[in-house]
């Protein structure tokens, strides 16, 4: 038996069985693909800051990031190619009220790589990671503030949307912004420039305000969504989970914003502002963990009364992984500046689950794409 015929006896079906023909994994490829980057990114750098001495986590995590970057090349080839060979039916998606929400994942998945090169890469190749991880970072922050303002433009003028129908993903165009501020805020501090390091540090903080305020006048809307019109359909459960993201997101962008901070601002003559940015980044950072608390809590609730009904899975169940993984690592960060240890073991415990929820997650998607039935593009249904 062939390593190939064996790998689809294992799997129990002959690969892409389920499309009618190969190149159907191109026609059919979208975005939504690019959250299985951010889930498997947010999960190398939370096992790199793991709040337990594990031998090898660390090495783990730094194979996970490594393979991200193989995942996330190819996602890039994929959908390159889909512009290439199927270009009117590609450019679809910018009308498709669901679908292009999407376009976010590509951005965010990206800052994770960029976050490993200062994890991990720096102490393999030192300072020509940094160099990476420096032009990563503006081509990041550039396609994050055009997710940020494209899409919602593209919402206003040339998409359907009702109340009814809205769901989180709302959120996921929106959310790239304060993702690449993250970024900002840990690369700031390595530059050897100081004014190298304001420019990224103010930067930064402006891509915070992008987004963060929109996310949380999007989540109010949401609130009232769901008590109107309650639940979205179970294909859309995990999508309850999202509204953690820009929450985590925000609270660990004041958190490493507000600990870089001090050092840049005094090393350019700003050092006035350098203790008020650390208190603003301990406290806001809190403040937003506390009201995650309450969305994580909710989402809980929401995920338990889907599963008595039974889900069916589909690529959207990466939804469950990034949210997580960004809390956890504000949590992890809080435990660091906060000597109280509950903090510590809340966010190992995300960490757990983070990691029990990916591996979960990757069988299915791994099964599902052997199968090829993951493959579908909703903006090409109606062919």
């Amino acid at each position: 038996m062939t390593h190939t015929a064996a790998r689809a006896f294992i799997l129990g079906v002959r690969p892409l069985s389920h499309l009618v023909h190969p190149r159907e994994v191109v026609r059919q490829f979208t975005p939504n693909w690019f959250a299985a980057s951010m889930g498997t990114g947010v999960l190398a750098l939370a096992l790199a800051q793991f709040p337990a001495t594990v031998p090898g986590l660390r090495a783990v995590g730094e194979g996970l990031w490594l393979f991200n970057i193989g995942l996330f090349s190819l996602f890039s080839l994929l959908y390159a190619a889909r512009w290439v060979f199927f270009f009117d039916g590609a450019k679809r998606i910018f009308g498709h009220s669901v679908v292009s929400m999407f376009f976010g994942c590509i951005p965010i998945g990206l800052a994770t790589i960029i976050n490993g090169f200062l994890s991990f890469g720096l102490a393999r190749w030192g300072h020509v990671a940094l160099e990476i991880a420096l032009v990563l970072w503006r081509l990041d922050a550039g396609l994050a503030v055009v997710c940020g303002v494209a899409i919602p433009f593209m919402m206003f003028t040339r998409q359907s949307h009702s109340m009814d129908q809205m769901t989180a993903v709302w959120l996921l165009p929106v959310v790239a912004a304060e993702v690449a501020a993250v970024s900002g805020g840990l690369l700031g501090p390595h530059l050897a420039d100081v004014h190298q390091q304001l420019a990224v540090l103010i930067a930064s903080y402006v891509l915070w305000a992008c987004s963060v305020p929109l996310a949380m006048s999007i989540l109010v809307i949401l609130v009232l969504r769901l008590a109107v019109h309650k639940l979205p359909h179970a294909s859309m459960a995990p999508s309850s989970w999202l509204a953690l993201g820009p929450i985590g997101t925000g609270a660990l962008g004041l958190l490493v914003l507000g600990s870089a901070a001090p050092s840049i601002f005094a090393a350019n003559g700003l050092g006035d502002y350098g203790a008020a940015a650390k208190a603003i980044g301990l406290i806001g950072g809190l403040l937003l963990w506390g009201y995650g608390f309450w969305w994580a809590m909710m989402a809980a609730l929401i995920t338990l009364r889907y599963l008595r009904a039974g889900l069916t899975f589909n690529i959207g169940w990466w939804g469950y992984t990034f949210p997580v993984g960004v809390y956890a690592l504000a949590t992890l960060r809080l435990s660091t500046l906060l000597p109280i240890g509950t903090f510590a073991i809340i966010g190992g415990a995300l960490v757990l689950a983070l990691a029990a929820t990916w591996l979960v997650v990757g069988a299915q998607t791994l099964r599902g794409a052997w199968r090829g039935d993951l493959f579908v593009a909703p903006c090409l249904q109606q062919d």
